[in-house]
């Protein structure tokens, strides 16, 4: 029999009963559940609702049932439709009438919005620490490649003289945001709706700052509808993942093309790379082609829910027993992505001398040389002009700008002289771009340390 059947004159039909219970995915939140339970238990025989010896005869029951789960002596049904009614029923069967006390002044609604924000609060510093851990192996693999030069692109199109450590760089820049937007969605997710009832509170005199803060909330969440229907901080939590999950995409497009015979700019560890069934010569970046693919799973999980979400009128719908499901596998694919795209990334072989050869060829120190004329007096507009001649030149003789003469530099401008082939050298070209964030030796060492410095800082908590 149904905990809520009192109304009904008949049993729920078995289609239903598996169309409606959410205990095959909501399982997972069962160690919330109860220590949500413990709390509103022990609140409640200190508010007087409940008699101390049924709060202690809750809270040991609750203790048990934890044990036996964790234990693997416990099998959920889908009778009792969720973990909340799962565990509920459990109670009862073992401690008897003090089972039946425990909701007392509570609600499913305000139950599972307890449970399901405690989880999420609990999943975001496992997912943090593991872009930490990414961190630190971008700004070791950085450390070892601040003098190697690499064509840095705009359109896929090589544009300027950068170094590898630049590059990697940028990346532990966005994964420094991803850590921080994580931060912003736990700290604004720190509200505790326990209390709030099915949406209009409770006639007890119970405490909620009490369970609040036995459950390490900042404060109860100020209104009781917005309490049981408030699903921002699992939207905010998918947004998060779900521009994290960019940030690896594109880092993995890369991958696929620095480690492909066009760039071979990279070899990955063959530990992290597949084969052919056919080819034997073949060697796949699939790790790098699963975390692309990944990326779109996270944002559906995303639209999943803000479809879910947009149409629904206050306060609790059975609508949003749909939040769990695509939460819980964004977090779960994010979880699985970021230890081995950081172990990918960690073994790679880096070839510089590939690097150094593409960075040679395409014109990329052609700003340099109209900067050089500029710095000569020329207005750069002019030297973007004079500087464009002499592309076209090269591209007619089949030379880099550093192989043209003197003679025929000087046909698009007297200021050329012989201290422009040093200016024109590709390690001049990127040392001297030392501007802040830029390539220069000096710029990457302070990156690094920065990257070093915002994972030290988080690691110590």
């Amino acid at each position: 029999m149904k905990l809520w059947s009192g109304r009904f004159g008949k049993e729920t039909d078995a289609l239903v009963n598996d169309f409606n219970a959410s205990i095959q995915f909501d399982q997972r939140l069962y160690k919330e559940d109860i220590t949500g339970s413990l709390a509103h238990a022990k609140m409640l025989g200190d508010c007087g609702v409940i008699s101390q010896e049924d709060a202690k005869v809750i809270s040991e029951g609750l203790k048990a049932i934890l044990a036996d789960i964790e234990a693997g002596k416990v099998e959920f049904t889908a009778d009792n439709e969720d973990i909340h009614m799962n565990v509920e029923a459990l109670l009862t069967a073992r401690i008897g009438d003090a089972g039946k006390r425990l909701h007392t002044a509570r609600s499913r609604n305000d139950q599972v919005a307890l449970d399901f924000r405690m989880y999420v609060r609990r999943e975001i510093p496992a997912i943090i620490a593991q872009l930490l851990d990414f961190q630190s192996v971008l700004a070791k693999q950085a450390a070892k490649y601040q003098t190697v030069v690499m064509p840095g692109y705009t359109h896929l199109q090589r544009a300027q003289p950068i170094s590898f450590a630049q590059h990697l760089l940028a990346y532990a820049a966005m994964l420094s945001r991803d850590v921080t937007r994580l931060e912003d969605c736990k700290k604004r997710l720190n509200e505790c709706p326990l209390g709030s009832g099915a949406l209009a509170g409770t006639t007890y005199p119970i405490d909620r700052w009490e369970t609040a803060k036995a459950l390490d909330f900042d404060a109860p969440m100020g209104n009781s509808l917005d309490g049981v229907s408030d699903r921002d901080y699992a939207l905010e939590l998918l947004s998060a993942l779900s521009i994290l999950m960019m940030h690896l995409s594109r880092f993995s497009e890369e991958v696929i093309l620095w480690c492909s015979w066009e760039f071979k700019f990279i070899d990955l560890d063959d530990a992290y790379a597949t084969g052919s069934s056919i080819m034997p010569q073949k060697k796949n970046p699939d790790v790098a082609e699963l975390v692309r693919g990944k990326t779109g799973r996270v944002y559906g999980d995303l639209m999943g829910l803000l479809t879910a979400m947009k149409g629904l009128p206050l306060a609790y719908n059975k609508d949003m027993q749909e939040d769990k499901e695509p939460v819980f596998d964004a977090i779960d694919t994010v979880e699985m992505c970021l230890p081995v795209f950081t172990a990918m990334i960690d073994t790679m072989t880096v070839h510089p001398e590939n690097m150094r050869k593409a960075a040679g060829h395409g014109f990329i120190n052609a700003t340099d040389c109209a900067d050089y004329l500029t710095k000569k007096g020329m207005p750069f507009r002019d030297a973007y002009t004079m500087v464009g001649h002499l592309v076209a030149l090269c591209g007619q003789q089949g030379k880099t700008l550093e192989e043209l003469s003197l003679k025929e530099l000087k046909t698009v401008s007297p200021l050329f002289g012989d201290d422009v082939y040093d200016a024109l050298s590709l390690e001049t070209c990127m040392g001297q771009r030392s501007s802040y964030g830029g390539p220069a030796v000096a710029e990457t060492a302070r990156q690094i340390k920065a990257v070093e410095d915002f994972v030290k800082a988080r690691s110590m908590h």
